[in-house]
């Protein structure tokens, strides 16, 4: 019981973030960063839980996320109602194997009818109309002011432009988006190619149909370790002193330019000497921070990650068809184009008025992203706003009275835990709960496809 306890502890807290009027969290987490959202994946990840079975149940949550991207609050959700009415049968008497004897035949029998459940089919993947319809209501619970209308076809969009030709293959690495402050999220844009925020470190800004080589150190040549004194005799002393470390440095930059290469890419500083040579011999150069940015860079374009400085191996080497700065909104950024069939890359410029609100809107268009992964290995769908909930919840009421034995009364409360969807969207939309459940029961045997518009407040078919 003390375990059933904590569980539902966890699903309470993330349960009234359920549905387009779900409740914003703010999450500050131990670094003091804060986050702003009703993503149930980033609460799993920011919250520190020690119980053993709130754990549990928040790394299903995880997993859900690693292998869909998207639907996490409902595993809570479901997860804490399921143990909360195995809970009232434990305390009516019933032993906790007959309950999960009744659980796993209730849970074939959703299988079951889920596959008898009516759907809606993609009809094609490169449809842009159709795969909009299907993202918008993926992101629409997660945005604010309609924003979805805006967002789903900038998605849609790009999601098109990097679809191989096997659509099993797709990648949603190869869907990015540049956060730039400034502007509304109308002034959203789609860039064919992958989109850096940054300028280049040295005045050669254009290369097309270049080799790239992707360094993961500075760029620079190691100083001295030690403090000494040098002390200068002549002017030629002087004038000579930094002559060898030129020509390291000169050897070093002519390597990699005779291999072919004409754009570098930097994990670290890169000195002014080397951007002296780079610019010289007409190679683009720039730098990425960070390190997870740099491995996806380099993993979109076909690199390796180099540890040390000369020239790059054949197999090393990536490639991209063009490369060049553009402006945005006064801000200078690096569009990096690959046309391969395999690997195109694909950008979604966001605009916003602060840090937070890109953020989120990173967490939505990655939500979005992997509902079209999703449709690509599987492109039914089923109704939502709690209408295949109340399908599953009535067939496996019906089903439990045709089981004689004592597991009937657990397939009927895993058929009630379905109820939650439903009643939790009426609940944040500040609806009759009552009255809702029982006229959804009374329509759904009508129209399976009946559902809740916490809009206007009426049923929709």
């Amino acid at each position: 019981m003390k375990n059933i306890e904590a569980a539902k502890e966890i699903s309470a807290m993330t349960r009234t973030s359920m549905g387009p009027n779900g409740m914003n969290k703010l999450i500050i987490n131990h670094l003091d960063k804060v986050f702003l959202t009703k993503d149930t994946a980033v609460m799993c990840k920011e919250l520190d839980i020690n119980h053993p079975a709130a754990r549990l149940i928040v790394n299903a949550s995880k997993m859900q996320e690693n292998e869909q991207g998207d639907n996490t609050n409902f595993v809570l959700t479901f997860a804490g109602e399921a143990l909360n009415l195995a809970g009232q049968l434990i305390k009516s008497g019933n032993h906790p194997s007959d309950i999960l004897i009744g659980y796993e035949k209730a849970w074939n029998k959703t299988l079951e009818l889920l596959d008898s459940a009516p759907k809606y089919t993609l009809g094609d993947l490169r449809s842009h109309e159709e795969v909009t319809k299907i993202i918008k209501s993926s992101i629409g619970s997660k945005t604010l002011q309609c924003q979805e209308n805006i967002l789903a076809p900038l998605i849609a969009q790009s999601c098109i432009n990097v679809l191989p030709s096997k659509s099993d293959d797709f990648n949603v690495e190869n869907v990015r988006v540049a956060k730039i402050l400034g502007g509304s999220l109308v002034d959203s844009t789609v860039i064919k190619g992958l989109v850096v925020v940054r300028a280049v470190e040295g005045r050669i800004t254009h290369a097309e149909n270049c080799k790239v080589a992707v360094f993961n150190c500075p760029l620079e040549t190691q100083g001295l370790e030690t403090k000494d004194t040098v002390v200068f005799k002549t002017a030629d002393e002087l004038i000579n002193y930094t002559r060898s470390e030129e020509d390291h440095m000169e050897k070093i930059i002519k390597e990699i330019v005779d291999s072919g290469v004409k754009a570098v890419i930097v994990g670290g500083s890169v000195s002014d000497m080397a951007i002296h040579f780079l610019d010289r011999y007409g190679v683009l150069v720039f730098r990425i921070m960070s390190k997870f940015e740099l491995r996806r860079i380099a993993k979109a374009i076909g690199a390796s990650l180099l540890v040390r400085l000369g020239a790059p191996t054949k197999e090393e080497m990536g490639y991209a068809d063009k490369i060049c700065v553009d402006e945005i909104s006064s801000h200078k950024c690096i569009v990096i184009v690959r046309e391969s069939d395999e690997n195109k890359l694909s950008t979604i410029v966001v605009r916003g008025s602060t840090n937070n609100m890109l953020e989120n809107i990173e967490r939505i268009v990655e939500d979005g992203v992997n509902c079209y992964k999703s449709a690509c290995k599987d492109p039914n769908f089923v109704a939502g706003a709690g209408a295949i909930e109340m399908y599953l919840s009535n067939g496996i009421k019906q089903f439990g009275k045709t089981v004689t034995s004592l597991d009937q009364y657990s397939i009927a409360k895993f058929g009630e835990a379905f109820e939650v969807v439903p009643r939790t969207l009426s609940e944040n939309s500040g609806l009759n709960v009552n009255e809702v459940i029982a006229n959804l029961y009374g329509k759904i045997s009508e129209d399976p496809n009946m559902g809740i518009d916490v809009n206007v407040r009426i049923f929709l078919i």
